[in-house]
């Protein structure tokens, strides 16, 4: 199957450089949602049979252009929203930055590693949910999901990433990682486009956005 995995549109949160990942969340801000109605146009040539999107109200905003235009219906999985950022909730500073953004690094030689959750709780619950996709669907699929979550996991999954992509690929908001296989005979990553996908002209080049930039 082919797995397209697509960060959320803009959030205030991502204006300031804070770290938001409490269930439900912010919405999006007017460029998000102007990012988000890009999508559609943007993924025009994809055959895309399915749209699924986390727990978060970013990502439905986001997805929702979409599935308009597909005449879809976004199915909400409970598994791949942001990974937790524990007692670093709310903070902009670059010491909780670093500390957010390093322990998801430490997850490759220590899964145990936590901040809000550790790498083993938060792949398992992640793993999850890409099996259940994968058990319902031969073809392509978008998946709305989250800035850290997408880089975390693709890089893990993938298996011509590592965690070095995680830490010099960024993944601007409607950004997109798109990987090809499956949970039974493993995935490869056939592009990462670090941009928005309606264009540059939709970046907000000012915005500090700690999960979407490169370390």
């Amino acid at each position: 199957m082919r797995l397209l995995l697509i960060r959320h549109g803009e959030t205030p949160d991502n204006v300031v450089g804070a770290l938001g990942t409490v269930i439900p969340g912010p919405g999006l801000t007017p460029l998000g949602e102007r990012q988000a109605a890009a999508v559609p146009t943007a993924l025009a040539h994809e055959d895309i049979e399915a749209i699924y999107v986390s727990r978060m109200v970013r990502t439905h905003r986001t997805a929702a252009p979409l599935a308009t235009a597909l005449g879809f219906d976004p199915v909400q999985l409970e598994g791949i929203h942001e990974i937790s950022a524990g007692h670093l909730e709310g903070r902009s500073d670059m010491e909780a930055v670093y500390a957010y953004m390093g322990t998801l690094l430490s997850w490759w030689n220590d899964p145990e590693a936590r901040i809000g959750e550790s790498g083993t709780e938060f792949f398992d619950r992640y793993d999850a949910d890409v099996d259940r996709i994968a058990a319902a669907h031969d073809g392509t699929v978008a998946l709305f999901s989250h800035g850290a979550a997408i880089r975390a996991w693709s890089a893990r999954a993938a298996w011509n990433l590592d965690e070095g992509n995680t830490r010099t690929r960024g993944l601007a908001n409607t950004g997109m990682v798109a990987l090809e296989g499956s949970p039974a005979h493993g995935w490869e990553a056939v592009s990462w486009h670090e941009d928005p996908l309606g264009g540059t002209r939709l970046d907000d080049d000012a915005a500090a956005d700690p999960t979407g930039e490169e370390l």
